[in-house]
């Protein structure tokens, strides 16, 4: 049942000024067509998949250089095939209609100012790149791959590629040499652009060691370009220099068809070699205009930030803010130094309208007692997202009791598969807490049970039942398309099955759970690990968390919390007993732990991510090294205790 209080409704002014009211008011006075309300404008929108999103390429005026067949020839999944004929250009709509001296980009980062670039900077930037990429041989279907770190130079270097017709695929420069491997040699790029080095938490990171080993070890890698980041005089034998890359030139833009690739990303790696994700250049352009303009409610006068990498699909989908006449801000650094504090003083400093950033990082704020507003002016911050993990109601609450009535917070769920969230923000829709507010325009999401039925008001399986113009056209080197229907369609065939546990509710919110393949089943009784996490880490002591839970033969499943504590807390009897009273209390009896260990570290990935699964299986026994890349990881050195366990 739906049972989050109401936290937020929106104005009248919002209600009058949103995109996606807009866009109603087109659709009526265009098309005929009229909706009581959102619920009514989604259910069109995936009943009537053809005319919605005709009506999104419509709306939003993209240009063709040649004309679609149709909107969608064939909506089997996998191989749905959508606006087949058509040839278009991503870069090209980005470029257009924007006034040069109109700022593009606003960036800070831990070794740079804060500073703006301008479109006619990015595009001089953009042009001058891709002109020396086609001297070093770049041509249409040709992979770049960038070791780079959310900086403009990683913008305009993809903008270019984009502008060629090659692949973009990159990492971020926190990525081991062996993790970055994993995923580069699948796609063998004719050109690694790489930096010096990096600072993060205020410590120096010198990379050139690493570089010089992509450079050796990359399958069919022709150039590698340096760029002297950490320290400007920096090189290293064998690579082109930045500052030598670059050509006048005007920008171009291939005109590519619909489905031409546009990016390679990779999923996290956590369980065997990643899979090499294919977006299309027409599907996210049509994902990211209705995704950032209808969704997030990015406009004329805005600055949307989210905090990513490279590494992490939440940095291609801020770069799709360009697709709006926003203005995005890129911050490289980390977002707890020198305090927790340091976003919202970005916030400030960078006039964001639109902060977005990890649960996690505002589940940390709210431990730390940070206090955005004393002594700083968020005035213009009008919204906070928030992706990655399920946000918990009670940082809902500390989001309005710190910024105030006023702020839409708008928890966001998606994925790298589709570079887009499917479940997320409505700028007219009121918030609940602890749900996120709807179902996104064109995404046919369900919550199934085991026989396919779908479900309201319980916990499922979160499904699509129709296609999305950004799923992935193919994973790279899956050659016949097994593990790609096995990743997806193998337990529903037909449908997509995303891994997450959801609750739909009849108001039209929705409750995410957490990963299905991480949910444990006691007694029957489904729990999230979510909501575990949620009761134990509502204790002062507790500042993080993890549970997994092991079968054994012929006996009910022995489950284990790990719980990091605060400085000076030590495990003993009342603490843990307090614990187990918290899952019992907020959970279910048939959750609390059978045990309570106290560890100094959560594993988690170098996006965030709990490695729920991953500590499962070594804790039954299998050797790290073959259910987890430790260059994914931001501590690897955290497995260690659990290998321990098994010896």
């Amino acid at each position: 049942m739906a049972r989050g209080d109401l936290l937020w409704e929106p104005s009248a002014q919002l209600l009058a000024d949103a995109e996606i009211t807009r866009y109603r008011r087109w659709l009526e006075a265009e098309r005929g067509l009229g909706f009581a309300g959102y619920q009514d404008l989604w259910a069109w929108s995936v009943g009537e998949l053809e005319p919605f999103w005709a009506s999104i390429w419509d709306y939003f005026n993209v240009r063709a250089s040649r004309p679609y067949e149709r909107v969608l020839a064939s909506r089997s999944m996998p191989g749905a095939e959508w606006f087949p004929g058509a040839e278009l250009s991503y870069a090209e709509h980005v470029f257009r209609a924007h006034p040069g001296e109109a700022i593009a980009i606003v960036h800070a980062s831990e070794l740079r100012p804060q500073s703006e670039l301008r479109w006619g900077e990015l595009r001089v930037l953009c042009a001058g790149i891709a002109a020396g990429l086609r001297e070093l041989g770049v041509r249409r279907g040709d992979r770049v791959a960038a070791y780079l770190p959310n900086i403009p130079e990683a913008a305009a270097s993809f903008l270019a590629c984009a502008s060629i017709g090659a692949v973009w695929s990159s990492c971020s420069p926190d990525f081991g040499a062996a993790s970055v491997l994993d995923r580069f040699a699948q796609i063998r790029p004719k050109v690694l652009l790489a930096v010096d080095g990096y600072r993060y938490g205020g410590r120096d990171f010198d990379r050139r060691e690493t570089v010089a080993r992509l450079a050796r070890e990359i399958p069919g890698l022709e150039r590698t370009v340096l760029l002297p980041y950490l320290d400007e005089r920096a090189s290293l034998d064998g690579t082109l220099p930045w500052a030598e890359l670059p050509i006048a030139g005007e920008l171009v833009f291939e005109q590519l068809p619909f489905d031409h690739p546009l990016w390679v990303l990779y999923s996290s790696g956590t369980t065997g070699l990643p899979k090499a994700i294919v977006h299309g250049q027409g599907g996210v352009l049509l994902e990211h205009l209705k995704e950032v303009r209808l969704h997030i409610d990015a406009r004329a006068g805005d600055r949307f930030f989210w905090f990513t990498t490279t590494g992490w699909m939440m940095w291609n989908l801020l770069l799709g803010g360009l697709l709006s006449e926003a203005a995005v801000v890129l911050y490289d650094g980390s977002p707890g130094y020198p305090d927790t504090d340091a976003l919202w003083r970005l916030a400030e400093s960078a006039g964001i309208t639109c902060l977005g950033t990890s649960a996690a990082y505002i589940e940390a704020c709210m431990r730390a007692r940070v206090e955005p507003r004393a002594g700083r002016r968020l005035g213009h911050l009008r919204s906070v997202g928030a992706t990655g993990s399920p946000l918990s109601p009670e940082a809902f609450r500390w989001v309005y009791d710190q910024l105030g009535a006023d702020t839409w917070l708008f928890s966001m769920s998606g994925g790298t598969d589709v570079c887009t969230a499917f479940l997320g923000g409505v700028a007219t829709l009121p918030v609940y807490e602890g749900e996120l507010q709807a179902r996104a325009l064109g995404a046919k999401v369900e919550a199934f049970d085991e026989h396919g039925r779908a479900l309201t008001d319980e916990v499922g399986e979160l499904v699509l039942t129709e296609p999305l113009p950004s799923m992935p056209l193919f994973l790279w080197g899956d050659e016949g398309g097994g593990r790609y229907r096995e990743s997806y369609f193998e337990q529903y065939p037909g449908v997509w099955r995303h891994g997450d546990w959801v609750e739909l509710t009849s108001r039209g919110t929705a409750i995410i759970y957490g990963r299905s393949d991480s949910t444990i089943n006691r007694g029957g009784v489904r729990m999230g690990t979510s909501e575990i996490y949620r009761a134990v880490l509502a204790l002062d002591e507790v500042l993080d968390a993890l549970v997994v839970d092991l079968p054994r033969a012929g006996a009910e499943s022995w489950m284990s919390l790990f719980v990091v504590l605060g400085a000076e807390v030590c495990l003993d009897e009342a603490l843990a007993a307090e614990i187990k009273r918290q899952v019992r209390e907020h959970c279910s009896p048939r959750h609390v732990p059978d045990e309570v260990r106290q560890i100094s570290e959560v594993p988690r990935t170098l996006s965030g991510k709990i490695l729920e699964v991953p500590v499962k299986r070594i804790l039954m026994g299998a050797p790290p090294e073959q259910v987890v890349s430790r260059d994914s990881l931001v501590n690897p050195h955290s497995l260690e205790y659990f290998s321990g366990l098994c010896r």
